[in-house]
């Protein structure tokens, strides 16, 4: 049974696509939930009107993805953490200390637009992928500094050393 496609459909096709499908499956799920009508002439001219309409809204998107995609790139995040002397962090940076940093610095994205392997737990530069759009994406730079240690308690204890000779 030939269908025509109202939107995306995972490993089966994208909006506008005829495809040709088992009775079953047309009748049973993708008619039913909205992704898809028979195939008509009527059905096909609708059809393709959405598809204008949803490539200009794309194209919109992108452009908007675009220039997020530059702003995250010239922006850096610096965290600063206690570690130890080998530079592995007591703790870590997560996704939400990420996002939290770009939200204070007044770069609004969705936490789920992050895509971060494992939470960061060592000094220095690391690159976060940052997914705007299907065809857009940006690379986030994060860098992660020790916090300075307090020079005073061994001042302290080199003058009692001293005063004591």
């Amino acid at each position: 049974m030939k269908v025509i496609l109202k939107q995306d459909v995972a490993k089966l096709g994208s909006l506008g696509d005829e495809v040709e499908v088992k009775r079953g499956y047309a009748r049973n799920f993708l008619i039913p939930q909205g992704y898809a009508v028979f195939l008509t002439r009527d059905n096909k001219k609708q059809v393709e009107h959405q598809r204008q309409l949803l490539a200009k809204e794309r194209a919109d998107a992108i452009s908007k993805a675009t220039v997020m995609a530059e702003q995250l790139e010239n922006t850096e995040i610096v965290f600063t953490m206690k570690s130890g002397e080998s530079g592995k962090l007591f703790g870590s940076v997560t996704l939400k200390h990420i996002h939290d940093a770009l939200t204070a610095q007044g770069i609004e994205i969705e936490r789920k637009r992050l895509h971060l392997a494992a939470p960061l737990k060592t000094l220095g530069s690391h690159n976060l992928l940052v997914k705007l759009h299907t065809e857009v994406s940006a690379n986030l730079e994060i860098k992660v500094t020790a916090e300075a240690l307090e020079e005073e308690p061994e001042v302290e204890a080199s003058e009692e050393v001293a005063e004591e000779e």
